[in-house]
């Protein structure tokens, strides 16, 4: 499957917008492009192991917080997984 990397992380994937990797639930992608870029991690997870709670991930065009099965939803090769970071801001 293919993971979509936002412009201001992808200094963490040596400058790569795309990762393809093989997995066959979302938690098993995050996990598989940690382990390909491990600088990656402390931007997704707390210490503590959770994700963090401005990381959104989307499924395709899914939100994966809304989804029965969240992170261990089930992915095919042709998903693409979107990491989007929520951005703050205004008055």
């Amino acid at each position: 499957m293919k993971i979509e990397i936002p412009t201001p992380l992808r200094t963490y994937t040596n400058n790569q917008p795309t990762v393809s990797v093989e997995a066959a639930t979302v938690a098993q992608a995050i996990s598989a492009l940690t382990k390909l870029y491990p600088e990656f991690t402390k931007h997704l997870y707390t210490p503590d192991g959770k994700l963090r709670s401005f990381v959104n991930l989307y499924l395709n065009d899914d939100d994966v917080r809304y989804l029965p099965e969240r992170e261990e939803t089930a992915v095919k090769s042709t998903d693409t997984l979107s990491i989007i970071p929520s951005i703050a801001g205004g008055r």
